[in-house]
């Protein structure tokens, strides 16, 4: 099974990513930053939040469907505000979104906040409303169940530092991925948590058995040329076996998004087979 966490960058580079999805097609797709807009079938929309102006491709949701037909799609608003078609206000939605291929069922999950609530009217003031997804698939190939939970986290004006809100949002987190589990699952926590590597909230989801895996392998950045400020870090993916990896990369090529996609490889009944016969053959030799 092979799990991609991406922050898709409201699809800002989507002639880029869209075509690295169609040809990576992983397992599970945890997406955030993903736009919908129903209500227009216009390809691009402008994001006004005073000086700050950002072009937002409208149906980013339904974009990233088209490139993975074969998958489960589940969008998770936080929010609906409004985009421009220059002077005309459309309503769009906000959010993340998981994408799963159909090969493995979706079993359960759970869908929750982790700051505030929906926001049903505007986007809200800074820091704004934040959702979180878990989901928990059968995969035949290990005959196991995996729990998979994405979030984005918060963004503070202040920077990554650690808050009572960052605290708080990582406790609901946490509740939201041991809610969606089951005793013998294989649990997989990731995102973009907007923290820094040595943040609480990091520490709070290790001290519940997981392993933060950029800093496990000495990952320097999970950011990539189209970020221009300072700051290496935002995006996290946790495991509670790392035994389970076969393969763990943050990938700086092709940049489909000013994050770089995070993805776990995990082990097949075969591989662990013949890892065991590896090693049996070196204690025999």
């Amino acid at each position: 099974m092979q799990i991609m966490c991406l922050n898709g960058w409201g699809g800002t580079l989507y002639s880029d990513l869209l075509p690295y999805l169609s040809q990576a097609v992983p397992d599970v797709l945890c997406l955030q930053e993903v736009v919908h807009t129903p209500e227009s079938d216009k390809d691009w929309l402008t994001y006004r939040d005073g000086d700050h102006i950002l072009p937002q491709r409208a149906n980013f949701f339904r974009d990233v469907c088209a490139a993975l037909p074969e998958h489960v799609a589940v969008f998770c608003p936080a929010a609906q505000g409004v985009l421009w078609d220059e002077e005309q206000s459309i309503s769009s939605q906000w959010g993340l979104a998981t994408f799963v291929h159909r090969s493995f069922p979706i079993v359960g999950q759970v869908q929750g906040f982790v700051h505030k609530g929906y926001a049903a009217e505007s986007y809200g003031d800074h820091p704004r409303s934040r959702s979180a997804h878990g989901i928990r698939v059968y995969d035949y190939a290990t005959d196991r169940a995996v729990s998979i939970t994405h979030m984005h986290g918060l963004r503070d004006l202040n920077g990554k530092k650690d808050t009572p809100e960052r605290f708080e949002q990582a406790k609901r987190l946490l509740n939201i991925s041991q809610a969606v589990s089951e005793p013998g699952d294989l649990r997989v926590v990731c995102g973009d948590f907007n923290v820094e590597p040595g943040s609480e909230t990091i520490r709070l989801l290790e001290d519940d058995g997981l392993v933060e895996l950029v800093n496990h392998y000495g990952v320097e950045t999970t950011r990539n040329s189209h970020y221009k400020k300072p700051g290496k870090f935002a995006d996290y993916m946790l495991i509670d076996r790392v035994e389970e990896i076969i393969d763990f990369q943050v990938l700086q090529k092709p940049e489909v998004s000013d994050h770089c996609p995070l993805v776990l490889t995990l082990k097949t009944d075969a591989q662990k087979d013949q890892l065991c016969k590896d090693s049996v053959q070196v204690l025999l030799a």
